[in-house]
């Protein structure tokens, strides 16, 4: 555990750093274990919790026990963006997906912090426009797409949200993500690894050739990533400055 903001997060590092600084002093960074429930549907939000690394998959759970994964969550954004829409309840049983690193901020800080420094609220709501593009492009590809190219768009997500080419996650946990059965997800991964683009053991997936996996993926991964190009900081700030002129 610590109270430091290490390498990763794509959101909190474009904050002022007075912003930054009182975030950090409140906040706590530790790591994520694969399976750890975050949240539970209907329960309290108590923090916003913003991965550095790894993957934190929101799951619908059906009264007859079937579990469909409703988007996934990593460094790109952040778990508890209903605060900023004045829900105070969580919507998803929230679990990770690929260990990591994240950092829980709690509620009362996060809730001062917007007050304080609108450089936040713009960035929650720049995420909240790129959720939404990357909810309706998932579900354009989970409908149009073959499951091939839905299995390259799902491990893209996911090498994006490790630091290096090696994600831990296995064949039965990418088959529930993606609605799939585990025969389909082995036949994609077999082909990939045939190609040599990756290299899958078990519960282990290394890219070789992130260009061609690039290929082989739905053009809705493309566009999900487009979404999220205000996340440099002359993009960022840029929209800063548009925010806190546009009401003078």
């Amino acid at each position: 555990m610590s109270d430091y903001f290490p390498d990763g997060s794509l959101i909190l590092p474009l904050l002022r750093p007075d912003a930054r600084e009182f975030i950090r002093s409140q906040a706590l960074t530790r790591n994520m274990q694969a399976g750890e429930v975050i949240f539970e549907p209907t329960g309290t939000l108590s923090h916003a919790v913003f991965p550095h690394s790894g993957q934190i998959s929101l799951l619908a759970i059906r009264d007859d026990g079937r579990v469909a994964e409703q988007t996934a969550i990593g460094p790109e954004g952040m778990i508890g963006l209903s605060m900023i829409l004045g829900g105070g309840a969580t919507l998803s049983r929230s679990v990770t997906r690929i260990p990591g690193i994240a950092t829980w901020i709690p509620l009362a800080t996060m809730t001062e912090a917007l007050e304080r420094f609108p450089c936040l609220y713009t960035a929650l709501i720049l995420y909240g426009r790129s959720l939404i593009i990357q909810l309706m492009e998932s579900v354009a590809c989970n409908s149009l797409g073959h499951a091939p190219e839905r299995v390259a768009r799902r491990l893209l997500h996911a090498h994006d949200a490790v630091h290096g080419d090696t994600i831990l996650i296995t064949q039965e946990s990418l088959a529930e993500a993606l609605g799939l059965r585990r025969a389909t997800v082995n036949a994609a991964c077999t082909e990939l690894s045939r190609d040599g683009i990756i290299t899958y053991t078990r519960g282990k997936v290394i890219v070789n050739d992130r260009a061609g996996l690039e290929a082989r993926a739905s053009d809705a991964y493309r566009r999900i990533v487009a979404s999220y190009s205000w996340q440099s900081q002359d993009a960022f700030d840029a929209h800063v400055y548009k925010a806190r002129n546009r009401f003078r």
